[in-house]
């Protein structure tokens, strides 16, 4: 890092504004970046290996840029500017915040840049979103019975620090719901880290989440914060954890226990405040007794256990869903639709989301986009849907109001598990046509199918047709 145009006898200024909890930048006088703090990199997802040297418009993302540029005018003005703002950050995610900035000068008095502190003023926000209930939750949107009793406990375990294990299928918003608790917990204030467990392989993760020391392996050439320092005072979530290799997963159960943890290439601790929140859609005790997953391990990260339902046991969210999704989109495409025509009501009540919400998500953006009418109808629904008209019209399990009456406990069970059987074979034969009418391409059947190309390559897997 060169500080060449700053004062010899300054301290190193990396280790002064590390200490400060809010992000800082130290700009030159051309506006570029010479220094930025850990609650920097962690609120814009850039490391100061990547900022330095670049103009801080390509870092610091923010509304005012091109306007406004607190630093721009600080020099100019010769006095301290103080504006509110967002900024978007690597994950294009909009943080609000309030940025300060200052002119730092030497001893004649001349300019040798700018210090900006910003300050993520989210939970000031949030706060000032509040209605009726004591917590906003955003797109956590539920009255089901299931729903509430997870809103209700929510507030709740928000207000400690205990170990969280998120579970549920894919699709049913277990990242929501631990962005919420972090957001409505001591720790808003603080960092919230994320990284998923099963995207990278094993070498890198390990430096990702514990960071490394300088020659611990070839190409690093500089200590290198893990995930775990970057979220100190905050929250880190893993997701996917059941895809965490077990060496790493004794690295986990080390801190856990003592709070403290090891760079790669390092031979002493550091020690991280840091809340963790781990997900999976995977059953974890079934891959412990596979010897996949430490007993142990999941023992510590079972304190708090939070069971996402999935949208088919969601009585009455459907439809609650659907009006949500279409005013998110009408907003975002500016569109003046006004709602679903009665059909397209049935099919949505009646499929049964494979992808949960977020692939009733994908069917209402879809149709919101291909739609220039004031009504969606089925004609501007994913072409997968086909056909659900033609099937007689059922309750979820497969059966009409008048034939359910007359069963027993049991007989209603064995028909849920009919279904079930059924729709897994149906989903196999989606697959399949998609697959075909793509020549192989999972890109393109993914987009026939509505899917991610993630999403596709699991349940190919789950179906044996990679």
């Amino acid at each position: 890092m060169d500080f060449s145009s700053f004062p010899k006898e300054s301290v190193k200024v990396e280790e002064v504004i590390d200490c400060i909890p809010v992000g800082v930048a130290v700009l030159d006088t051309n506006l570029r970046l010479q220094a930025i703090n850990r609650a920097l990199e962690a609120m814009t997802g850039f490391s100061r290996e990547e900022a330095i040297g670049v103009g801080c418009y390509h870092i610091i993302r923010n509304n005012l840029c091109t306007q406004q540029c607190p630093a721009k005018q600080a020099l100019e003005s010769d006095r301290a500017v103080h504006l509110e703002g967002n900024i978007i950050n690597r994950e294009r995610q909009k943080i609000p915040v309030m940025i300060h900035a200052s002119v730092i000068r030497n001893d004649e008095g001349q300019p040798l840049g700018v210090i900006e502190t910003i300050e993520d003023i989210s939970l000031l926000r949030e706060l000032d979103k509040k209605t009726q209930t004591t917590y906003d939750f955003g797109d956590l949107v539920g009255h089901s019975p299931k729903m509430q009793k997870l809103l209700e406990i929510l507030p709740i375990i928000s207000q400690t620090d205990s170990s969280v294990l998120i579970t549920g299928e894919t699709g049913t918003g277990k990242d929501l719901i631990a962005s919420v608790i972090h957001r409505v917990s001591p720790r808003a204030k603080g960092p919230f880290i994320k990284i998923n467990c099963g995207a990278l392989p094993e070498t890198l993760l390990e430096s990702e989440l514990f960071g490394h020391t300088r020659g611990a392996f070839t190409g690093a050439v500089r200590d290198k914060p893990g995930r775990f320092q970057l979220a100190d005072g905050g929250t880190l979530y893993l997701t996917e954890i059941g895809d965490l290799p077990l060496t790493l997963q004794v690295k986990l159960l080390t801190f856990l226990d003592d709070k403290e943890i090891i760079p790669l290439g390092g031979t002493r601790s550091a020690r991280a405040d840091v809340r963790l929140i781990a997900a999976t859609h995977r059953d974890l005790q079934a891959m412990v007794r596979q010897g996949n997953f430490r007993e142990d391990l999941l023992f510590r990260l079972n304190v708090v256990r939070l069971e996402v339902p999935p949208l088919r046991e969601r009585e009455g969210d459907i439809r609650l869903l659907m009006e949500y999704f279409l005013n998110k989109f009408n907003r975002q495409f500016q569109k003046k639709i006004r709602g679903f025509s009665p059909e397209v009501i049935e099919i949505l009540r009646r499929y049964p989301y494979p992808g949960n919400v977020r692939e009733l998500s994908n069917m209402v953006e879809y149709a919101t986009n291909v739609c220039h009418e004031t009504m969606i109808k089925s004609e501007h629904l994913p072409d997968y849907l086909e056909g659900q008209l033609d099937e007689p019209l059922q309750t979820e399990i497969g059966v009409t109001g008048d034939e359910m009456d007359s069963y027993t406990g049991l007989e209603k069970e064995r028909r849920v598990a009919d279904n079930r059987l059924n729709w897994r074979e149906m989903e196999r034969r989606m697959i399949s046509e998609a697959l075909l009418k793509s020549r192989g391409n999972r890109t393109k059947a993914a987009k026939l199918l509505g899917w991610g190309r993630s999403t596709l390559w699991r349940k190919m897997k789950q179906h044996n047709l990679v």
